[in-house]
């Protein structure tokens, strides 16, 4: 079954696109697993070196949050899985971590996805999945990679602050911490935008094409990552689940309200990407006007005159004019005459 899965896994990474999720950082050659229990406002966080210490983890006076690091372990998974009686189905969507965010009600659990995104170089939006079992008393978290993602929770709860919090506020305090940083990251997005918009109006250039384009592809990766939390958010904010206390119900409206804030930052950032597109554009062919009118112009001006050099030039022998000795300069004054009357005639008429 192990083997199983794991062919299915790479097969299902071969088909997927180029763009479609970045990596924070390679995979772990090792789970790392931790567990941070506590009741009241005494707490106890330590590691956990094999699998079957987790089973002495569900005792039912304590909150334990046990976070596992490293998701590539089939065989550690599953048997991780047996220890809080995850259906295999869960187990299957955690190894595979490309699933868009979601939330499944269990008799005894609550299973959650959601993505965990940071900015990399060159303004590339990196993506991490973070599953979620919510328990009675305990909340497991499977994270692909060791960046101590949420250290604030843990000092929050270090500090006894959940001390009369069961383990639907960590769910909660988890994904807060998550949404925050949607804003950090949108802040940041948001300066270079405006940037972009600068430069775009300033000094239109192939460059700044291709930035727009990078923009608007992470603007559409960022939107596929929240549309679905806020159902997410929004199902667990109704849900009469027992797992879920009424009180924690108040928290989770008010990260819904974050994450609807959250969207509309994206589709105002889509719009204004879509407006630079249109400005540069619209900034392109401007200039290929300007430089169309130059031409035209010229083009014009020197009518005339080429016609008046081919009049003069036809080799007759009997032209007036070429058996005076002022008739090459008699022809250039009339031709640098006629360049003078269109030139004024043009600024007249507000061509040039």
């Amino acid at each position: 079954m192990a083997d199983e899965t794991v062919l299915l896994h790479k097969r299902r990474k071969r088909q997927l696109s180029p763009k479609a999720v970045i990596p924070l950082s390679t995979p772990l050659k090792q789970v790392h697993i931790t567990a941070l229990s506590y009741t009241g406002e005494q707490f106890e966080e330590r590691e956990i070196s094999k699998v079957e210490e987790c089973f002495a983890l569900r005792n039912e006076g304590t909150v334990t949050w046990i976070t596992v690091k490293g998701v590539h372990d089939v065989e550690i998974i599953e048997q991780i899985g047996k220890c809080f009686e995850m259906h295999p189905l869960l187990i299957e969507d955690i190894i595979h971590a490309e699933q868009r965010p979601k939330v499944d009600y269990f008799e005894k659990s609550i299973f959650l996805v959601v993505k965990m995104l940071s900015l990399g170089k060159n303004e590339v939006v990196n993506s991490e999945q973070i599953s979620l079992v919510v328990g009675p008393n305990f909340v497991v978290s499977f994270e692909e990679h060791e960046d101590d993602t949420f250290k604030y929770v843990r000092e929050r709860i270090k500090k006894g602050r959940f001390a009369k919090r069961g383990a639907d506020y960590v769910m909660y305090a988890i994904i807060d911490a998550i949404v925050d940083n949607y804003f950090v990251i949108l802040e940041k997005l948001g300066e270079r935008i405006e940037q972009l918009e600068e430069e775009v109006v300033q000094n239109p250039s192939l460059k700044i094409i291709q930035s727009i384009y990078n923009f608007k592809t992470q603007m559409i990766f960022l939107r596929r990552c929240v549309w679905p939390l806020r159902e997410v958010i929004n199902s667990l904010s109704r849900t009469e689940s027992r797992l879920i206390k009424k009180t924690t119900h108040f928290y989770l409206r008010d990260v819904y309200d974050h994450t609807v804030q959250v969207i509309e930052t994206v589709e105002t950032y889509r719009d204004m990407i879509a407006g630079m597109l249109e400005i540069y554009l619209s900034s392109m062919s401007n200039r290929m006007n300007e430089i169309m009118k130059v031409l035209t112009i010229m083009g014009t001006i020197f009518i005339p005159l080429t016609f008046i050099t081919g009049l003069y030039g036809m080799n007759f022998k009997y032209m007036p004019e070429l058996s005076s000795p002022y008739g090459y300069f008699a022809v250039l004054g009339v031709m640098a005459a006629v360049a003078v009357f269109m030139l004024f005639y043009f600024r007249r008429k507000k061509w040039i």
